[in-house]
């Protein structure tokens, strides 16, 4: 397939830019505005006979449509995704997730273009820390920021163009990826930076909060088997069992680097920070025989470490504007 991805110079999109040149044969053209947390030095070393690169705002409905002409499907993965941004400025999440959505679903009806949309378990809210039970596809919606809300309403614009308009289309919510490529201001890759340059981690609140951890490269096999093989107008949860809370979290990435696992600092936590995310990928699982690669978090956090260690000169850029930004927030 061509194969145009959105938002593929960004963590998880250049993840599975590198992983379709890998494991397909399928060619890409990446459209991505090159906002603060994409970068083209994420998708260097692609072979150009496969692979291209357009920069553009996927609300401009005259490029998106050229571009949907040429392309036989389309993965969506361009969003604002910061939760902390999202809270001190909402209005870039409703330009792009709700606005630059809608103007891609458009252009795909009028090309009838096979769509998926990435979004995230974010949109159903949290749930209780000593609660057994999972996120599963028929979980109702109840988000708890401008990010979260913003990406439930980019699902609901979907569901509505399969319903409304036959779109060719699926959908998949994905718990937290970690992994290669990610930027500096998210939770992992801000702790791990922050010890490689003798920095105390900083932890929000307790640091109790749990997270369905999944590595990037478990996300992007997942997606490329739901874009071959799921059926049309379904939804899918994507998760590898990998909950860890914040904290643990914290506390490996110390250990991993020979610091004492108790070196980190308490900071104000965050305003309606959610408790726990869990998913229940069974669906995906049982109808389309998809299992992740990374079931040790302990193995698949080590590895992302030694790529921070490893690829400083790609991460420190952002460093310093990003500490600074959360300082003056007091984080």
């Amino acid at each position: 397939m061509r194969l145009l991805v959105t938002g593929g110079a960004g963590f998880i999109g250049s993840n599975f830019v590198h992983h379709i040149i890998a494991r397909s044969d399928h060619s890409v053209t990446v459209l991505d505005k090159l906002t603060y947390a994409g970068t083209l030095a994420s998708l260097e070393g692609l072979p150009e006979s496969r692979f291209r690169f357009v920069r553009g705002d996927i609300a401009d409905a005259p490029l998106v449509d050229e571009l949907f002409a040429e392309h036989d499907a389309v993965v969506h993965f361009a969003a604002e995704s910061h939760n902390d941004n999202s809270l001190d400025d909402p209005r870039p999440f409703l330009d792009t997730n709700i606005i630059g959505t809608f103007t891609l679903l458009e252009a795909a009806r009028r090309h009838g273009t096979r769509f998926h949309h990435i979004s995230t378990d974010e949109v159903y809210g949290d749930l209780e820390l000593d609660d057994p039970a999972r996120f599963t596809e028929t979980t109702p919606y109840n988000p708890s920021s401008p990010y979260s809300s913003t990406k439930a309403g980019s699902d609901l614009l979907v569901r509505a163009w399969v319903r409304s308009f036959d779109l060719p289309a699926t959908l998949s919510n994905c718990s937290n990826n970690y992994g290669p490529y990610q930027h500096v201001e998210k939770f992992i890759p801000r702790q791990i930076t922050n010890v490689l340059r003798g920095e105390r981690p900083k932890l929000y609140g307790s640091g109790e909060n749990v997270r369905d951890w999944i590595h990037a490269d478990d996300h992007s096999a997942a997606v490329l088997t739901i874009l071959e093989q799921g059926r049309i107008g379904e939804t899918y949860l994507i998760g590898a069992d990998g909950e860890q809370s914040n904290k643990a979290v914290v506390e490996l990435i110390l250990t991993e680097l020979g610091q004492p696992a108790d070196a980190y600092d308490h900071v104000v936590d965050r305003p309606g920070h959610d408790l726990r995310y869990a998913i229940d990928s069974t669906k995906l699982r049982t109808e389309l025989d998809w299992s992740p690669r990374f079931h040790d978090f302990e193995a698949g956090l080590a590895q992302t470490i030694a790529w921070y260690r490893e690829h400083e000169g790609w991460w420190a850029p952002a460093k310093d504007a990003t500490e600074s930004r959360y300082r003056a927030q007091g984080q």
